[in-house]
């Protein structure tokens, strides 16, 4: 088994911050490829302080930005712009997240860069993409989210749409901008030449709604908030159980749903004819979520889910982070990975996905300091030690300690 990973080798500048285009290159360095990330002297990512601080940095930084290199440098200098165009000489993939038109304004757009490296493949990450007459809003994942059509569904019938608590929309932009990045790269092995992805965070929220727009386009049906309920599918739902949780349950398969039947000891429902699929199932579903919600008030959630498991009926139970520390499955899977930062202190953090047989990616490395790498990294493209003196002195890049 490999342990330099599947994309060992492969180059990958990193310009942008916080969330949807890290997480791309963080994607990328969690299965062996070198990813420096260029960072402004003194502040770095903002990220870095976000959300629960330790010792003064984000422990989401900790995973954010792990198996990364860091290049303290500011992009607003003339000399700092020609740095970024050796790197990107010698790279295969070159990520950022700016507004669009910014790394044109330093003179790093597609035209200069794809001169210098015809084989470059640039991924470029924005609130609505290149082109279009939304290009240059300030796009933000929740907005992205709400554009998308998601947010429009995420709320009890009737209640003000919520907002899913993590940074959803430039998460799936991240992953949709990593195939892209993958497919150019396959392809690049036929032409030789890189080229440009444009991802749009709406649209990748957007390329996640399913049937939403043919729906509509069909039947002119707007779909709406449907609470815990899974629209048009049945019985798929939240129940309310004995000591106040909630099962999960998922019985919207013929052969599932006669299981389920008897479970609850409602024969008649599995032997009517009506409820034999799904269209049936969705006209009744108020009689069939009654039903089952009568027989999990009268149990617990874990007895809920130890009978419906033994009946091979699909259910679980809504997790609390404390509920994913604690599980087996979590921790035989590996998803629960215990590092030590550079403090000495101990830190769980999410695991490698997706899992690779031959090749599985791994931690390597803990989330950098501000420019922690700035010298290794100029020293490699060519810069004396003379030369990065005279640069740090001027403020063009820096150079710091390790990761608290």
């Amino acid at each position: 088994m490999s342990t330099a990973g599947p994309l060992a080798g492969l180059k990958v500048l990193e310009m942008g911050q916080l969330i949807a285009g890290p997480f791309a290159a963080k994607t990328l360095a969690d299965f062996g490829a070198d990813v420096i990330k260029i960072e402004p002297p003194g502040t770095g990512d903002p990220l870095r302080k976000w959300r629960l601080l330790k010792d003064g940095t984000s422990v989401w930084w900790q995973v954010q930005s792990r198996n990364k290199r860091s290049l303290a440098l500011d992009l607003k200098d003339r000399e700092a712009q020609a740095i970024v165009r050796k790197l990107a000489a010698e790279s295969d993939v070159l990520i950022e997240n700016f507004r669009p038109g910014a790394m044109e304004g330093w003179g790093l757009g597609p035209e200069a860069l794809l001169e210098v490296n015809p084989r470059l493949v640039m991924l470029r990450v924005s609130g609505y993409g290149q082109t279009g007459p939304y290009r240059d809003r300030p796009g933000f994942g929740v907005v992205a989210e709400a554009m998308g059509g998601l947010r429009h569904l995420t709320a009890e019938p009737g209640r003000v749409p919520v907002r899913v608590g993590i940074s959803l929309g430039d998460t799936l932009a991240a992953l949709h901008g990593v195939i892209g990045i993958l497919m150019a790269l396959q392809e690049r092995q036929h032409s030789g030449r890189g080229q440009v992805i444009d991802v749009a965070l709406y649209e990748a929220v957007f390329n996640c709604m399913e049937s939403l727009l043919p729906e509509y386009s069909a039947f002119a049906a707007v779909r709406g908030a449907a609470g815990s309920a899974l629209p048009g599918i049945a019985p798929s739902n939240a129940y309310l159980c004995r000591d106040g949780g909630y099962a999960l349950i998922a019985g919207n398969g013929d052969s599932i749903f006669r299981r389920l039947m008897a479970v609850i000891d409602r024969a008649d429902l599995a032997a009517d004819l009506q409820l034999a699929d799904n269209a049936g199932r969705v006209a009744r579903v108020a009689e069939l979520d009654a039903a089952i919600g009568t027989w999990t008030a009268q149990r617990s959630v874990a007895e809920v889910l130890a009978t419906l498991d033994q009946a091979s009926v699909p259910a679980g139970k809504i997790y609390t982070v404390a509920d994913i520390a604690a599980d087996p499955h979590y921790q035989a899977r590996g998803m629960l990975q215990p590092i030590t930062t550079d403090d000495g202190a101990s830190l769980l953090v999410p695991g490698i996905v997706p899992k690779l047989s031959r090749t599985p990616g791994g931690h390597q490395r803990n989330a950098p300091g501000i420019g922690q790498d700035t010298d290794a990294v100029l020293v490699e493209i060519g810069l004396t030690r003379e030369q990065i003196a005279e640069l740090k002195r001027r403020g063009v890049v820096a150079s710091t300690g390790s990761a608290r």
